[in-house]
């Protein structure tokens, strides 16, 4: 098969099956173990790999970019909850301590298997406190060049920012300089606020699983659309990432 997905969360992995079998994404297997029990020789005979897989967003993106779904990448999007302002406002974001910072076992793969390129994207909080500067270092370490950028939703007609970075690393580096990495910032930078805004506050109590302020008025059951909030709502906009895999293939000049 052409795909690779790892996805723990077992309804966003069905969503993924279903999107397969629509053709919607790239043909392929969806792991549902957590990447921490993924060996590298699971990745064998696969083109794609798409860690932390959500919905497929990354292969929609490739897509739209007109990478085919033969070409090899790799792409993921590390869980933000350890990085994210959100878990911080509410007194949580512990970083390296918090047993989502997920990095070093997705590393341990590509310091194995060496694709040759790979997408990925973040919270933009996470590059003030230390993340990308980890990720960056770790596979500068082994030769990848990478590269950078901050981009919006907005930026591609979302009526929302939903601002990322979105990261490349390449295992061709030759006429990349390595970036340079920014003062770590402490967690506890932007400490615990209290929410009293109502929009906020609607936010607040859908983020403690509460969706009644968000829920339309369409006929379908509240847990379907729960499933469907937390899908999209864990999910990139494959928009911008194909604007970003499509720079990527520019400067690359294909």
């Amino acid at each position: 098969m052409a795909a690779y997905y790892n996805e723990n969360d077992r309804f966003a992995a069905a969503w993924l099956r279903e999107l397969i079998k629509a053709g919607l994404i790239a043909d392929g297997e969806v792991d549902e173990r957590s990447i921490v029990d993924v060996r590298p020789e699971d990745l064998r005979g696969f083109r794609q790999c798409h860690f932390f897989a959500g919905i497929g967003g990354w292969s929609l993106a490739l897509r739209l970019a007109g990478w085919p779904d033969d070409r090899e990448v790799w792409t993921g999007s590390c869980p933000c909850q350890p990085w994210s302002d959100a878990n911080v406002w509410q007194g949580g974001g512990q970083g390296d301590a918090d047993p989502r910072h997920l990095w070093p076992a997705w590393f341990r793969l590509w310091r194995e298997c060496r694709p040759n390129v790979g997408f990925a994207e973040q919270v933009a909080s996470a590059v003030r406190r230390g993340w990308l500067d980890e990720v960056f270092g770790d596979l500068e370490s082994i030769d990848y060049a990478c590269g950078a950028i901050g981009l919006p939703a907005c930026g591609v007609g979302a009526d929302h920012g939903r601002r990322r970075v979105w990261w490349v690393a390449d295992a061709d580096s030759a006429g990349w300089q390595g970036h340079q990495p920014l003062k770590r910032l402490p967690i506890p930078a932007a400490a615990p606020q209290s929410i009293s805004c109502d929009a906020f506050a609607r936010a607040r109590r859908a983020v403690a699983g509460d969706y009644r302020d968000l829920l339309p008025c369409d006929g379908l059951s509240i847990q379907l659309e729960r499933n469907a909030i937390r899908g999209y709502g864990n999910s990139i906009v494959p928009q911008v990432a194909a604007a970003f895999i499509s720079a990527y293939l520019d400067a690359r000049g294909e």
